[in-house]
């Protein structure tokens, strides 16, 4: 079964299984966001358990 080309680029999977992905809203117009704000959406996050059963099962076949 092929992986999903985009999936490769926008998910991860963790050493335990869990599906780890960028944050949105870092790209542009950074400077009317406020700092918590984009603190908040600094780094990489872990998505929630059923979202990441449907990435692991349709899109990371092989992850």
């Amino acid at each position: 079964m092929k992986t999903k080309s985009a999936a490769k680029g926008r998910f991860r999977l963790t050493a335990t299984g869990k599906v780890r992905f960028n944050s949105a809203y870092r790209r542009h117009r950074l400077i009317s966001k406020d700092k918590a704000a984009k603190e908040r959406n600094q780094g990489t996050k872990i998505l929630c358990e059923p979202d990441a059963r449907k990435v692991r099962r349709y899109m990371l076949p092989n992850g």
